[in-house]
């Protein structure tokens, strides 16, 4: 179902303009493969809405989360990665790795440094919350004016899940993409005049497998049957993206014009798509939870408000903690307006304005021992540059690969008997950054 929006092509603002709204939306599992906007994958989801982001935004080709939910999270509410914060892996409720009170998040960061007043919210998955960390009051204890969606991983059933608003939480009916949706709108509609930043975190198109409202899907035939849930997992995984994308076209077109020519909108995947739904080049066991690129290279499209590079794409290297240092300067803080700003993060505004460079020489990501993997051999961290990554996980120990050539990650050049000396020199560089970084904490 696609619903009609106009984004308006403004040029980026200026002291005298009105502060800008910030959107951003955060599909969970939703890897480059599963996205309308990037090459990989064998089939791709009906997404139009994304596609229109697309052409009026920037894409970026060279963006890095982390292999699960939670970090990635972590990392953009407070630029720093998770050797720093504690969190590198799925937090569970009675985990001791939930996203410490003594962290400044970027909404705090907002409220205290932004020339104006921001309203702001956080609707949908949290994942960042346990019983050490003020659990379901843990997103206001963050610094969000407002809480409502699924406190935990995940969901069980996507049409009767426990809703958590404001520390309360009760069983709700309704498709919970579509009532997340209703919730962001009304919020929205409440703000009157005041500019708003809205963390809007999907659980979609994170399992479990189901089906979605028909009115929300391209046709694939899909009967909902168990036989065909388990038959068909990609497809349902394809047609959760599908009701999100349509959803994400009612909330922009129900916004008033003005509203919507005033709002930035930030979409992106948090990791990559699960083993059981991935798509070519990407490979079971290389997909989410894993270091490999299926895992941490994913899907941001940046479009709206200043956004004056429409329909290009970025090249250059991207961190999901630089989404913190993005929707700061969006917000209006400059960095010499204090010296708070996170040492991992560096904003993005440059790139949706000219091709130009962030100063950012490497993409960082790392997993701990993850809640649900088996053992931890997955336990690790990757690093690369604009042409090579350094891996080093529990189980394989070091990996070396050449992302020019080699961008599936088929040939560790480790098992070479010789490095040529260009990879020698870069396998060099790789492992010495590794060391400050670890030496940094």
């Amino acid at each position: 179902m696609a619903i009609s929006f106009t984004l308006s092509l403004i040029v980026p603002s200026t002291a005298a303009d009105e502060p800008p709204n910030i959107l951003l939306i955060i599909a969970d599992d939703m890897g480059r493969d599963a996205s309308p906007c990037y090459p990989e994958g064998t089939e791709k989801p009906v997404m139009p809405t994304v596609e229109r982001l697309c052409r009026d935004g920037v894409v970026f080709d060279n963006f890095y989360a982390t292999p699960v939910c939670s970090s990635t999270r972590a990392t953009i509410l407070t630029g720093r990665y998770g050797f720093r914060t504690g969190v590198g892996a799925a937090v569970g409720r009675n985990t001791s790795n939930g996203l410490p009170l003594s962290e400044t998040t970027l909404f705090q960061f907002i409220d205290r440094y932004a020339p104006e007043k921001y309203a702001q919210a956080v609707i949908g998955k949290w994942h960042l919350a346990t019983v050490d960390n003020g659990d379901a009051d843990h997103p206001q204890m963050a610094g969000a004016d407002f809480y409502s969606g699924v406190i935990r991983g995940t969901i069980d059933d996507y049409y009767r899940w426990p809703k958590t608003q404001n520390g309360d939480t009760e069983m709700v009916e309704g498709y919970v993409t579509s009532v997340l949706t209703d919730i962001a709108i009304d919020w929205i509609g409440n703000q009157g005049e005041r500019p708003w930043f809205l963390w809007l975190a999907h659980v979609a198109p994170h399992l479990p497998i189901h089906l979605p409202p028909g009115d929300l899907i391209a046709n694939r035939d899909l009967d909902g049957t168990a036989k065909d849930l388990r038959a068909r997992p990609r497809d349902y995984y394809l047609a959760s993206l599908e009701a999100l994308d349509a959803e994400i076209g009612r909330l922009l077109a129900g916004l008033p014009q003005p509203v919507l020519d005033n709002t930035i909108i930030l979409f992106l995947g948090d990791n990559g798509t699960p083993n059981r739904t991935v798509q070519p080049p990407y490979e079971r066991r290389r997909a989410k939870a894993s270091l490999y690129e299926g895992g941490i290279h994913v899907p941001l499209i940046i479009a709206g408000k200043g956004v004056t590079r429409h329909g290009q794409r970025a090249e250059a290297l991207a961190n999901s903690t630089d989404l913190f240092a993005t929707i700061a300067t969006i917000a209006g803080i400059a960095p010499g307006d204090t010296d708070q700003w996170p040492e991992d993060s560096v904003s993005l505004v440059p790139l949706l304005m000219s091709n130009a460079t962030t100063g950012r020489q490497y993409a960082y990501s790392e997993l701990f021992g993850s809640l649900g993997s088996r053992g931890r051999r997955a336990e690790g961290h990757a690093i690369r540059s604009d042409r090579w990554k350094l891996m080093k996980t529990a189980g394989k120990g070091e990996q070396f690969f050449d992302l020019t050539e080699d961008p599936y990650e088929q040939n560790d050049l480790l098992q070479s008997e010789r490095l040529a000396a260009d990879a020698d020199d870069a396998l060099t560089h790789l492992r010495n950054e590794i060391s400050r970084l670890q030496a940094s904490k």
